[in-house]
């Protein structure tokens, strides 16, 4: 038995390909998860039941939500973990403009819920998935560690920051706790047996998994959000990374917390960015299908461009991005093609 590591939201797109990394690295994840965006199969998730045949083992799942603190005070009694990865909360942009109050409650109330439990049993190490939305409009490209944080354009983006907050203010009150903060670019593909990835319930709010839907046939065409972009061809630009890499970058992170390292933040992103149109073209390469698309106006909350400088990540964590564009359209491509929806 490795270190036990509670997974939050466990279940879902990153969370799932995490807990195939904790696995193989020797860790014993417990997973906890409320299937707000994860399919059911009987009690558990049909991602954690697919990453089971994978691997060949068993994991501990717990249905639970982090607004709940009476349920997470009783798993941190039953399990003694040596650190938390904090995937849990809501995270469509567009819904976060529509309804704040909700991602305000679910994402901040939960995570305080969260940080409280672990301060009360001696848990003080934690990995908090949080995202390159906290830079805003970007004032430079590429954006590193130090640009400024909190110019959020929408609410799910605040909700990330202030979460960073909260985290940061904790380590500087209790000098025992250590964090590792990443900020993910653009999370996209799939694990390369197919079997699991990301099949939004609904319409995708993400780009890869919608084109996907419309190669094979699911959808009729592709809405591209806004040609009038300041960009080469006018659509958004963003750094794509592939899930597996940025599941690798959580592993590197949770070796630095043994260092003691206070509170740290990464970038997780490959350094380039592809534009809408781009990612159009390079699925169509590797589905060998047609993909129609429609302009239609812009969403409100997104920005133009936006890829990450990882230098600071590959310098203190040994990591880098490794899957190239190809392979990490390759992958949603398969995995959409053999059904693999487990989210």
């Amino acid at each position: 038995m490795g270190e036990k590591v509670l997974v939050t939201g466990g279940a879902g797109y990153i969370g799932s390909h995490c807990v195939v990394e904790l696995i193989e690295a020797g860790f014993t994840p417990v997973v906890i998860d409320n299937f707000s965006n994860a399919i059911r199969n009987s009690g558990t998730p049909e991602s954690l039941c697919r990453i089971e045949k994978i691997l060949k083992t068993k994991i501990e799942f717990r249905e639970l939500d982090l607004l709940n603190q009476a349920g997470l005070d009783q798993i941190f009694k039953e399990h003694q973990f040596s650190a938390v990865m904090h995937f849990a909360g809501l995270k469509a942009v567009g819904e976060s403009v529509q309804k704040p109050l909700m991602y305000y409650r679910v994402n901040l109330t939960g995570t305080i819920n969260l940080l409280e439990t672990m301060q009360k049993h001696g848990v003080h190490n934690i990995v908090f998935s949080s995202s390159a939305t906290v830079y805003g409009d970007p004032k430079k490209l590429p954006i590193d560690e130090v640009h400024p944080v909190g110019g959020c354009t929408n609410p799910y983006g605040k909700t990330k920051y202030f979460i960073e907050e909260m985290i940061v203010d904790q380590c500087r009150a209790q000098k025992d706790w250590n964090a590792v903060l990443l900020r993910y670019f653009n999370p996209i593909g799939a694990h390369h047996s197919g079997m699991i990835g990301e099949d939004p319930q609904g319409i995708p709010n993400n780009l890869l998994p919608y084109i996907a839907q419309v190669a094979i046939g699911r959808r009729e065409y592709l809405n591209v959000f806004g040609n009038d972009y300041n960009t080469p061809d006018g659509t958004g630009v963003r750094d794509y990374i592939h899930v597996v890499d940025l599941a690798k970058g959580h592993i590197a992170a949770l070796k630095k917390l043994k260092e003691n390292c206070g509170c740290k933040v990464y970038n997780l992103g490959t350094g380039t960015g592809y534009s809408v149109l781009q990612m159009v073209q390079a699925m169509e390469k590797a589905s060998g299908k047609q993909i129609k698309y429609k302009v239609v106006p812009r969403r409100e909350g997104d920005i133009a461009s936006c890829y990450a400088d990882p230098t600071l990540a590959e310098k203190e964590l040994g990591w880098t991005a490794v899957f190239g564009l190809e392979r990490m359209c390759n992958t949603p491509w398969q995995q959409v093609e053999q059904g693999g929806n487990s989210h």
